[in-house]
C-alpha cells in the first residue's frame, strides 16, 4: 500500500514508474518463517482447513476465489528504490504522466512508497480507508470475504490476537490449491496487517485480462516476478469462474476492430457466445475458466491454451506471441504436471514474500475488516 509520502498525487505517479520501468520489489522473506505460529497458534492450519472445507460444501468455487483473492492482496504493492534515474528517463517512462519535482526525495532518485501481502483488500470503506474492494479489478468480482470473516472468529477463538489477517489469506489460499487436488509446499509466515489501503495502487497495478503480454511481463517484473512466476500464478485459472464481461470483447470487437479475437478457437468462441451473447446478455453470468476440470487444480489449463481456447485475452497472450519465452514455458507445464506444480509453489511463496510487514510493524487486527481501534 501507498505509506510514507503525502504530496498528493506522488505515490500515484511513481506506481506507475515501477510498472514502466520493470523494476522488481521483493523482499522481507528473510523476516518470514514457516515454523512462525509452532509456538503461538500450532493449529492455524487445522483451523484454516476445517473452514474452508465447510464453506466448500456451500460454494464449490471458494478455493479459487480465496486463491485470487490472495493475489490481490500482495500484487498490488511494492516497495522499491529507484536509484540514478534522472528526470528525462522517468518522463520518457511515464509516458503522459508529467512528473514535478515535489514527487521526487531528489532529481535523481525517487522512492516507490508501498508496501506487500498485508491483508489491505479486506478493509472496508470506512472514515479513514477508502476500500481496495471499489477497485475496478476487485468490484462484484473477487469475492470470499465472510470466509476469511468465519477463519478469523475461529482462530480468535483458538488463539486470540496471533494470526493476522495476511497469514490468513496466505494459507487459505495454500489450503485452496492442496484441498483441489494441486502441489503442496510449506508457506512462510508472519506478515503483519497494514493500517491503510490504496485504491489507486488496486487500479494501477494489477494485471488486467484484457493486457497484452508486454504489459503482463512489465507488471509482474515490477514485483520481483519473472516469466515462469507469470505463467506459473497465470495457471490458477485452472479452476474457478470468470464473468461474461471479461470476454465478450474478444467475441464481438477484439482490439475495436469489430471481429473476434483470432487467435480464440472456433468451436470455443461459440461456446462462449451462446453464455455471453452479444445484445441483451447477463455481463456477470459465469464462465469455467477451464471447461475440462472447472474445479480441478491441474494442467489442464495449460493444454487449453495450446488449444486457443484460454478464457482471457491475458491467458491466450502467453502463447499467442511467436518466439515469446512463455510460450515456452506454457509447453513445459501442458507436458510435464509435475513441473508446473513446482513452479507455481515456488511462484506462490516469490509473491507472498513481496514486501511484507514483519515484526513491529503494522498490527495483528482483531477484525480483519478494519484496523484496530477504529
Amino acid at each position: 500500500m501507498v505509506r510514507g509520502i503525502h504530496y498528493g498525487g506522488a505515490c500515484a505517479v511513481l506506481l506507475a514508474v515501477a510498472v514502466a520501468l520493470g523494476l522488481g520489489a521483493r523482499g522481507g522473506a528473510a523476516q518470514l518463517d514457516d515454523k512462525f505460529y509452532d509456538g503461538s497458534c500450532p493449529g492455524v492450519h487445522k483451523v484454516v482447513r476445517r473452514v474452508l472445507r465447510e464453506a466448500h460444501k456451500a460454494d464449490v468455487r471458494i478455493y479459487a476465489s480465496l486463491t485470487r483473492l490472495h493475489f490481490h492482496d500482495c500484487f498490488v504493492q511494492v516497495s522499491n528504490q529507484l536509484h540514478a534515474c534522472s528526470m528525462q528517463t522517468l518522463r520518457r517512462s511515464l509516458g503522459s504522466y508529467v512528473l514535478r519535482p515535489r514527487f521526487l526525495t531528489r532529481p535523481s532518485c525517487a522512492r516507490v512508497c508501498f508496501q506487500g501481502c498485508d491483508g489491505s483488500i479486506l478493509l472496508d470503506n470506512s472514515t479513514s480507508i477508502v476500500s481496495e474492494k471499489y477497485a475496478k479489478p476487485n468490484n462484484n468480482s473477487v469475492r470470499g470475504f465472510t470466509v476469511v470473516d468465519d477463519v478469523k472468529a475461529a482462530l480468535e477463538k483458538a488463539c486470540p490476537g496471533v494470526v493476522s489477517c495476511a497469514d490468513i489469506l496466505t494459507i487459505a489460499a495454500k489450503v485452496s490449491v492442496e484441498l483441489s487436488g494441486g502441489p503442496r509446499w510449506r508457506v512462510q509466515l508472519g506478515r503483519r496487517d497494514g493500517t491503510t489501503a490504496n485504491l489507486t495502487a488496486a487500479n494501477s497495478l494489477l494485471p488486467s485480462p484484457r493486457n497484452n503480454l508486454t504489459m503482463l511481463q512489465r507488471k509482474f517484473a515490477a514485483v520481483g516476478l519473472d516469466d515462469t512466476d507469470l505463467v506459473a500464478l497465470s495457471g490458477a485459472h485452472t479452476f474457478g469462474r470468470a464473468q461474461c464481461q471479461f470476454v465478450t470483447d474478444r467475441l464481438y470487437n477484439f482490439s475495436k476492430t469489430g471481429m473476434p479475437d483470432p487467435t480464440l478457437d472456433g468451436s470455443y468462441r461459440a461456446q462462449l457466445a451462446g453464455s455471453c451473447p452479444r445484445r441483451h446478455g447477463n455481463r456477470s453470468a459465469l464462465n469455467d475458466l477451464d471447461t475440462t476440470t472447472p474445479d480441478a487444480f491441474d494442467k489442464n489449463y495449460f493444454t487449453n491454451l495450446q488449444g486457443n481456447r484460454g478464457f482471457l485475452q491475458s491467458d491466450q497472450e502467453l502463447l499467442a506471441v511467436p518466439g515469446a519465452t512463455t510460450a515456452a514455458i506454457v509447453g513445459r507445464f501442458a507436458s510435464d504436471e509435475k513441473a508446473f506444480f513446482r513452479s507455481f509453489a515456488a511462484a506462490m511463496i516469490n509473491m507472498g514474500n513481496i514486501k511484507p510487514l514483519t515484526g513491529g510493524q503494522g498490527e495483528v487486527r482483531r477484525n480483519c475488516r478494519r484496523v484496530n481501534g477504529s
